[in-house]
């Protein structure tokens, strides 16, 4: 392994890590708040990473598409995922508008940290600090979190934005579209194999750097 694919691993790792891993732990915090206590017994409010990692979905998937794009030349799609923070959507307080509020949680703490990384790169700039390493770990930092915050805002099951959706579908709508949440991967995966789904995804992530340049001036 060349000297570059392990800088850019180096790079992307803590990034990577708490996009993933903290955009789950806020799914657990929030369900606390409306009334579903699972996650805490789980142990999975928590901010350590260890709690939430994937052994396949946090470390080996992003790697592979970091080193495969770094010896192709081309610019990688990160993908990857957490162990989902058990929700036991019966014992929120009013489970059909709740959920949506569970769901939006992990997106809105990938905005949030996207944000930090915006002020981390802000500091550096501000004091000085001309460090290319740090600078490049921020800037890593918020193109991942924008595109797994619009990634999981797909509309589609089990993703974030599909239980979104289903949230605000009549009853009779929204018990038809979760009977296509067996299939929701397997339509998400093809979408990634055929190279549609950055199309979804890109245009989310190009708003998101560009209000963040406009307010910060990063």
């Amino acid at each position: 392994m060349d000297s570059s694919i392990i800088q850019t691993i180096a790079v992307y790792a803590l990034p990577v890590l708490f996009a993933i891993t903290l955009h789950e732990a806020a799914h657990g915090y929030v369900a606390r708040m409306y009334g579903d206590n699972t996650a805490m017994y789980a142990g999975r409010i928590t901010l350590n990473p260890i709690k939430h990692i994937d052994p396949v979905g946090t470390i080996l998937v992003p790697i592979a598409i970091l080193v495969s794009s770094s010896l192709m030349g081309v610019g990688a799609f990160l993908f990857g995922w957490a162990k989902p923070v058990p929700v036991n959507f019966g014992n929120l307080r009013n489970p059909k508008k709740d959920i949506r509020f569970v769901a939006f949680a992990g997106p809105g703490a990938n905005f949030i940290m996207a944000l930090m990384w915006v002020l981390s790169l802000k500091l550096q700039i501000v004091t000085g600090l001309n460090e290319p390493f740090f600078a490049e770990m921020a800037k890593a930092g918020i193109v991942v979190n924008l595109v797994l915050a619009a990634l999981n805002l797909l509309p589609i099951l089990p993703l974030d934005g599909g239980r979104i959706l289903f949230s605000f579908l009549p009853s009779s709508a929204a018990y038809s579209f979760s009977r296509t949440e067996p299939y929701g991967m397997i339509v998400l995966i093809a979408l990634l194999m055929l190279g549609i789904l950055p199309m979804f995804i890109q245009p989310v992530v190009s708003v998101g750097l560009n209000v963040l340049t406009l307010l910060f001036n990063f």
